[in-house]
């Protein structure tokens, strides 16, 4: 099981760094982009259940998963009509498959990168993790991301706001709306993966964060931040990105450098 489960995380995770390299290579709004966007969430998303079923098992990174997908479709299919919790927006057709007019690779997005910021958040915080410190900051590190996402994807056409935000374009409801709903996902993970194993069954599960994992929220960190600045050409979002993603990030190597050395 390991040894299948760490090929699978690593041909996906290669699957998901070309994607992204090849991405800002390609025109704007063009029909490259829009596969890629789905082949490099897609990627995200297996390379992170690969690794939360290495670490907790088939059977709660199962559950972890297909709640993670479900809870957040329906989250975003009552966003789009109702304007809670995120704001008036709508997703235009470019993404495809659809359910309910929300793309698949949507509810695939909140957990191939809600786990990866529940352990960035659990490692950075040390001696002080808790479940209620790692639901705050895991949502928080969550939320960063979506500070480098949203200007992406409202730029490649794939979702619009009814009225224009402060930050290229995007309103600050969605931003809160994202941190609500990461609390539920992070609470939600506490339930299904918990940082101990309450059995005693798997070793490994030992209540150290997961390496991968981090090391995931770590490398899109880096990755998002240099790809604004150098190859989207747009600094603001990425030092607003970089200030959100990259502290967390940075602070979790530290604790874990030192749990190890």
């Amino acid at each position: 099981m390991t040894r299948m489960t760490d090929r699978i995380a690593a041909v996906a995770g290669a699957v998901t760094v070309a994607g992204m390299i090849a991405t800002p290579l390609l025109p704007q709004r063009g029909r490259g982009r829009r596969i890629l966007s789905s082949v490099v969430v897609s990627g995200m998303w297996a390379t992170t259940t690969a690794n939360a079923v290495r670490r907790w098992g088939g059977r709660r990174a199962g559950i972890a998963g297909a709640s993670t997908v479900v809870a957040t479709g329906a989250v975003e299919r009552i966003g789009t009509h109702t304007g809670v919790p995120f704001g008036r927006y709508a997703y235009t057709n470019a993404l495809r498959p659809q359910i309910a007019h929300v793309p698949v690779i949507v509810p695939l997005a909140w957990f191939g990168m809600g786990l990866p910021a529940r352990e960035a958040a659990h490692a950075a915080l040390g001696e002080r993790s808790t479940a209620a410190t790692r639901i705050a900051l895991g949502s928080a590190a969550m939320t960063a991301w979506d500070l480098f996402l949203d200007p992406q994807m409202v730029g490649e056409g794939f979702w619009a706001w009814a009225r224009r935000g402060v930050y290229r374009g995007i309103p600050l409801s969605n931003f809160a709306g994202w941190f609500v709903t990461g609390l539920a996902i992070m609470a939600l993970f506490e339930l299904a993966l918990p940082v101990q194993d309450p059995d005693g069954r798997r070793r490994d599960v030992d209540g150290s964060a997961d390496v991968r994992l981090v090391g995931q929220y770590g490398y899109m960190s880096v990755m998002q931040t240099l790809g604004f600045a150098r190859f989207f050409r747009d600094p603001v979002v990425a030092t607003v990105g970089g200030i959100g993603m990259l502290p967390l990030a940075t602070a979790a190597a530290v604790q874990l450098r030192r749990r190890t050395a």
